[in-house]
């Protein structure tokens, strides 16, 4: 016999998390199913950590919109759950006078995106502030924070449970069709396979949301897009490195080049890198320190590269292949597929950590909408 389940979200990533948040304290009855043993043990936890300030994405783009918004957001539900978080600041910076106009550039696409105060320093300026940078200019972006990520779905997950959601781990949807009162999907577990009857599905299954859609009966193929993997490699620095805030050098194709990025206790890791792979990977390369530390050495100099050791990595589920530029966050609801009560959550890499709380607020907006006569 089938049972029937108000809303359902696959995936308990930061993003399937806030989702389930959005939901359960808008007032349905939500499950959250997650594969793994635990929650958060995909991307979520392979990723650079930082509250991004909105600067690098296309204006009116989602991930411009949802950044600026969920960046606030989430400085505010640090503040009232206790997730440690710190707004240090980062640097991105023009090694060379050749990139000064490119610099420019993303100082206006910024400015537009409302990504806040943004300084522009020159040589002796940066030196000041970080006096182990050799550049020659930066754009000092203040809002730019670090958090603990596995607190803030720690929290969230707390969130969604006080307003009556649960939390199934070790269960993977394995196929699904769409009714006419709801959308039928099949949950494989150590008990077995159970059969629900959902009248709200959200796939927010990351790295697997394509296979997630794709197994969906009814849902148009060409709903389903194709997805692209990008691995990021990260190296840890051995020691405390000279640096207060993030450095970044200017974008390059697929990623944010390889940047400088501190945790709460200070440690320093560099990446990622950006290798196109054909399934998930998470090796990291022992032999890419050479690589890593001719970048790194572009805007740090004095960098020892046999401080530089192994660290993790990730995957980017990315819409956009190699030389296609760059792809926004696919949220298609009804709208788009036309399956009643289903939304798909594609191609959520960065800035999804920083944004997870707009993405839920306007996920369960579109569910209400098209729950709504």
């Amino acid at each position: 016999m089938t049972e029937r389940v108000d809303a359902v979200v696959i995936g308990a990533g930061v993003v399937g998390l806030a989702c389930a948040r959005a939901l359960a304290r808008a007032g349905r009855e939500v499950l959250i199913l997650e594969r793994e043993r635990d929650f958060g043990t995909g991307i979520s936890s392979r990723n650079s950590e930082v509250i991004h300030g909105g600067l690098y994405y296309p204006p009116g783009s989602l991930k411009a919109r949802l950044c600026v918004a969920g960046r606030e957001a989430l400085y505010r539900f640090c503040a009232d759950h206790g997730v440690d978080c710190a707004r240090i600041g980062k640097l991105v910076v023009a090694v060379e006078a050749g990139q000064a106009d490119a610099l420019r550039a993303l100082r206006e696409r910024a400015r537009i995106n409302g990504a806040g105060a943004l300084a522009w320093l020159d040589r002796s300026q940066v030196a000041a502030l970080e006096p182990a940078l050799d550049v020659h200019a930066a754009l000092h972006s203040p809002n730019t924070g670090i958090i603990d990520s596995r607190g803030l779905m720690r929290a969230l997950l707390g969130d969604a449970e006080a307003a009556g959601a649960l939390l199934v781990l070790g269960s993977r949807v394995v196929a699904g069709a769409a009714q006419p009162d709801g959308i039928d999907i099949d949950v494989a577990g150590d008990g077995g396979t159970t059969s629900l009857r959902v009248r709200s599905l959200v796939n927010a299954a990351g790295l697997d949301a394509v296979t997630v859609a794709g197994n969906i009966a009814g849902l148009p193929a060409g709903a389903v897009p194709r997805l692209w993997y990008a691995r990021g490699q990260y190296f840890s620095h051995a020691g405390r490195v000279p640096f207060e805030r993030l450095i970044y050098p200017l974008p390059e194709p697929g990623g944010l080049g390889i940047h400088l990025t501190l945790d709460l206790a200070g440690q320093g890791r560099f990446g990622p890198d950006v290798t196109w792979v054909d399934a998930p990977a998470f090796s990291v390369d022992p032999g890419m320190a050479p690589r890593f530390a001719a970048a790194i050495r572009r805007w740090w100099p004095a960098l020892d590269p046999d401080r530089l050791v192994p660290g993790y990595a990730g995957v980017r589920p990315k819409l956009a292949g190699p030389g296609m530029g760059d792809s926004d966050f696919r949220i298609d609801g009804p709208a788009v597929h036309g399956v009643p009560g289903l939304v798909n959550l594609f191609g959520i890499e960065s800035p999804g950590l920083t944004a997870c709380l707009a993405i839920g607020d306007h996920v369960a907006g579109v569910i209400a909408g098209a729950s709504s006569p």
